[in-house]
């Protein structure tokens, strides 16, 4: 069965079309029979943003880590080589086992969880939440309960990462991603989390996609 952008998004229609829009997931990495090199999107390497933002710019106190829909675990292995506690979860089984077969003596807790419904303990718990991408793939009102179960892990005097597309404009129909426009990213400083830094950019694809990547903090 394929794995490309044409067929995902077919796949995510037929599952929402159910009720179930977030079963396509595991059904995306399920398809690819444990071969890393079939999930297209993967880029095989932490993202070099989050890298210098943490060892440049990250002032917290603390060195506990949530990565939200961790995908194949690069930023994940990226933190935990840098001294900090890496919680990593995905909603698929299949990925989180794609994980630990990659990194059979990692340090990092990989865990299947869904982002909607987390261990109480998790709440405020993490003094560093990491978000790559994965709002963009989400539609309707999930989007924005996505951008409050995220804010929701923040742990006070905690930082929240987002990274991810952007876009200026309504997306075409039957866009996929959904890239955030920059109402949308400014969600994130909800409750008394307040952005700190915010960058927006071109990747080196091409042609360039656009990019948002900021950062929040949440008080002591």
């Amino acid at each position: 069965m394929e794995n490309s952008k044409q067929a995902t998004q077919e796949l995510a229609a037929a599952y929402a079309a159910t009720g179930n829009p977030n079963g396509w997931f595991e059904e995306f990495y399920a398809r690819a029979g444990g071969d890393i090199n079939k999930i297209y999107w993967a880029d095989f390497e932490p993202n070099p943003l989050l890298i210098d933002w943490v060892e440049n710019k990250y002032t917290g106190h603390g060195n506990r880590v949530a990565i939200i829909g961790c995908g194949l675990g690069d930023d994940a292995e990226a933190l935990a080589q840098r001294g900090f506690t890496v919680v990593a979860f995905d909603i698929s089984d299949s990925a989180i086992s794609m994980c630990r077969k990659r990194f059979p003596n990692s340090q990092v807790n990989y865990l299947v969880a869904d982002l909607f419904t987390p261990p109480v303990e998790w709440l405020r718990g993490f003094d560093l939440v990491y978000e790559c991408n994965t709002v963009q793939i989400l539609a309707g009102s999930q989007r924005l309960d996505a951008i409050h179960a995220i804010t929701g892990l923040v742990a006070p005097g905690g930082s929240l990462v987002v990274s991810c597309r952007s876009r200026k404009s309504e997306p075409e129909p039957n866009t996929f991603p959904i890239p955030l426009d920059h109402d949308e990213i400014n969600k994130f400083a909800q409750g008394d989390l307040t952005e700190i830094y915010f960058l927006s950019y071109d990747d080196d694809q091409e042609p360039p996609v656009p990019h948002y990547f900021a950062v929040y903090r949440r008080p002591d």
